[in-house]
């Protein structure tokens, strides 16, 4: 039998085990830090405040956006780094360079489910590791403006284009490293074949075109709408309504055009895919969906200033309202471009240091 001391002790010794029992219960659990997602991507990316958080909240992740670049620059790096990947996801390669990154086999396969959500003549055919998410036309711009003062009308040919009447006025991306320079190689190359393209571009810079590392410094360097002296440029048949929403105040038309007569320019398609070697692959799979949802694809248009590839999305009225689309774009193979791209370009580079 315990003694009455005894007991005591027995009892305190309960009642205090009960205690912190109770208070390990009651003490909150140190939250788990969420998990990261890293979207590799190209610097034109942008999104509306609240459109990742979405996806966030949904799947109580983090989702960290890394720019590298034009197109070109990021699917180098994808390349470079396809043992060791810098992300989950890549998005912003396009149909002039995901052969080389297709080649390299950057990415893991996609389920049929996630490819559905594009509209399938956007899709590369027979390929399941990537799906197209946007697509736009690269197109000589104008500004309208200065091409009056020079009482020019806007080239609608080729042919026109290397004309000493436009003389100085042109400047074009290195198709090198810049996706849009690249798009504008292969519609010359789709206009004048293998056999006359060296000579056309000959022509071409004989006349004055000048050629820039990228997009940013033909537009905003060298564009006359920013200072620069050259009124043509290669860019985006849907950059007009850029101009329209971001000028102060807004003009009641677009200060710029885009030149979309037949062949003259280049559809060219984004892609997303899930990289090998994603941490959360099914996760990332879920963000690559999540570029197709309605929420994202809405919000491409005045954002990034592309087409949707999601069918019956709503247009914006702005976008609508300015952007064109080529009724006759230039179209190559995809398979071709992957056979020869490197060919025509080293032929190009040629013709440019020896001009």
């Amino acid at each position: 039998m315990y003694s009455y001391m005894e007991k005591r002790f027995v009892m305190f010794g309960v009642m205090i085990a009960l205690l912190i029992s109770l208070s390990a219960c009651q003490t909150p659990a140190t939250p788990t830090a969420p998990i990261q997602l890293t979207l590799l991507t190209h610097d034109s990316f942008a999104v509306s405040e609240g459109v990742l958080a979405q996806f966030e909240a949904q799947h109580q992740v983090q989702i960290r956006v890394l720019k590298s670049g034009d197109a070109g620059t990021l699917t180098h790096q994808l390349v470079l780094n396809q043992s060791a990947p810098l992300g989950d996801v890549a998005f912003g390669l396009d149909n002039t360079f995901i052969s080389k990154a297709l080649s390299a086999n950057v990415f893991a396969p996609l389920s049929e489910n996630t490819r559905q959500q594009a509209q399938a003549e956007l899709n590369l055919p027979n390929e399941e590791r990537v799906v197209a998410v946007d697509f736009g036309d690269v197109c000589i711009n104008y500004d309208i403006a200065k091409l009056k003062e020079l009482n020019l009308p806007a080239p609608q040919t080729w042919a026109e284009l290397a004309q000493p009447t436009y003389a100085q006025l042109l400047v074009v991306e290195n198709p090198i490293n810049s996706s849009p320079g690249l798009a504008f190689l292969l519609a010359s190359i789709a206009a004048h074949g293998e056999d006359g393209y060296l000579e056309y571009w000959q022509s071409l810079l004989a006349n004055g075109a000048k050629v820039v590392e990228d997009w940013n410094t033909a537009y905003y360097s060298e564009f006359t709408r920013y200072g620069g002296t050259r009124p043509l440029v290669v860019s985006y048949a849907s950059s007009p309504p850029a101009e329209v929403i971001f000028s102060e105040p807004r003009p009641n038309s677009a200060p710029t055009a885009s030149i979309t007569a037949p062949g003259m320019c280049f559809r060219q398609v984004e892609y997303a895919g899930v990289l090998q070697g994603a941490t959360q692959p099914a996760l990332a799979e879920q963000l690559v969906a999540f570029l197709l949802s309605e929420t994202f694809q809405s919000d491409l248009p005045l954002q990034m200033f592309v087409f949707p590839a999601r069918p019956n999305t709503l247009l914006p009225s702005e976008f609508s309202a300015y952007a064109t689309l080529a009724e006759q774009p230039a179209q190559l193979d995809p398979a071709r471009i992957a056979n020869q791209r490197e060919e025509w370009l080293n032929d190009w580079e040629t013709v440019l240091l020896s001009k």
